[in-house]
């Protein structure tokens, strides 16, 4: 019996510890053993979980990383533990998602993967393997990246510290991924696959695997149509770089009585300082109500600055609710023009023309297009389907 053993920062909670979560019930169905080991919590879950460290290690990496820029290099206990767990489980394949997170030091455990024939397949969901620091640049439009971090401009955010080492963590990550020669990497879109190929990582296999949604459950639901014209957003965190201050702008360019604005995951303080005319809805973990959301809407609306390949737009376009989004990373290769609309990041006229233009379009048609676009090619069964091949691929590659 193979053994799959998948490492990220949460475990069936979030989207990528969802994607884990799943992707571990498919090799369990196919016959493997399936392990996953997480940092920070988790729900109940159908594979085998082992937790990395504790509450108090996390706290005490978060100030590491705060004095030290150490993300991803404190936590030495609580991985030289992990690593003699891996030893006992002795997996065919490891899979990583999130390594970073307060919680585990990528040091020690490549420094462990290294020494050993076990085959690693990485999923990025952001570039921070491939940085000195961040897991965006786009929006300061950095590109020191490409061959050697040095005064980073984004220190400041996450994982934020009031140093900057990250000339040192770019050369440390670059020398320990590298040298891992059963290294396999799957990008979420073709643009940061794009990415990775300009990257010191350029070399290793590159994947594409695109995020899938349950189809099952998002799906259209009938006469959910509200009487205004409903424009959503839905993010788990709203700030500046997700474009909560666009939707201040396009509520101002929008008629109150043709047209809604329901904003879904903001806080209770976000909530109560709403301009006129935007609904608030604090984060939800029921799936039920993003669907009705969803199927409610006439477009959904995703103005992020730095993504790399939002599930958002695909459950809106399995429900039957075209997109509108930004030229932002992988975001708008989740339509196509039948589907939604992409406009440059921050064109605030542009994107108001947009919604007005897609509101105008047949409804029928629309929800037909795009259901369609989401069963063809973001079927998260599929997508999963796509995981087992790579397995196979680089186990018969080795062998």
């Amino acid at each position: 019996m193979p053994t799959l053993l998948q490492i990220n920062v949460t475990a069936n909670s979030g989207s990528h510890g969802k994607i884990a979560e799943e992707i571990g019930q498919l090799a369990i169905d196919r016959g493997w053993r399936s392990v996953i080991a997480y940092g920070r919590w988790a729900n109940p879950s159908k594979n085998e979980l082992i937790r990395i460290g504790t509450d108090f290690g996390i706290k005490e990496h978060g100030l590491e990383s705060r004095l030290l820029d150490n993300h991803g290099l404190a936590s030495r206990c609580a991985t030289r533990s992990f690593i003699q767990q891996i030893k006992e489980i002795k997996p065919d394949v490891i899979h990583l998602h999130n390594i970073h997170g307060y919680y585990l030091n990528y040091r020690l455990l490549f420094d462990y993967l290294n020494s050993t024939e076990i085959l690693v397949v990485w999923t990025f969901h952001d570039c921070w393997p491939f940085t000195g620091h961040c897991t965006h640049f786009v929006t300061v439009k950095c590109e020191r990246w490409k061959k050697q971090c040095v005064n980073c401009p984004l220190s400041s955010d996450y994982p934020k510290s009031f140093v900057d080492n990250s000339s040192r963590n770019f050369l440390l990550k670059r020398n320990l991924f590298m040298a891992n020669d059963n290294l396999h990497i799957v990008a979420v879109s073709d643009w940061l696959a794009g990415l990775i190929r300009q990257s010191f990582l350029k070399e290793k296999d590159i994947h594409v695997i695109k995020n899938g949604v349950n189809l099952e459950v998002f799906k259209p639901k009938a006469n959910q149509f509200v009487i205004k014209k409903r424009i959503v957003g839905v993010s788990n965190v709203w700030n500046k770089d997700k474009g909560l201050y666009d939707f201040y702008a396009l509520r101002e360019r929008l008629d109150k009585n043709e047209y809604e604005i329901v904003l879904v995951g903001l806080n209770l303080k976000q909530i109560k300082t709403l301009p006129d005319g935007i609904i608030g809805i604090q984060h939800t973990e029921s799936v039920s109500e993003l669907v009705e959301l969803y199927s409610s809407a006439y477009v959904l609306v995703n103005p992020s600055y730095a993504d790399t390949f939002p599930t958002v737009n695909l459950e809106a376009l399995a429900c039957g609710t075209p997109v509108v989004t930004y030229q932002t990373g992988g975001s708008p290769e989740a339509v196509d023009d039948g589907t939604g609309i992409v406009v440059a990041q921050g064109d605030i006229n542009a994107l108001t023309d947009a919604v007005v233009d897609i509101c105008k379009i047949d409804r029928t048609q629309m929800i037909q297009s795009c259901r369609e676009r989401a069963i063809r090619l973001f079927d998260k069964n599929a997508r999963y389907e796509d995981y087992m091949s790579v397995y196979q691929q680089v186990r018969e590659q080795r062998d």
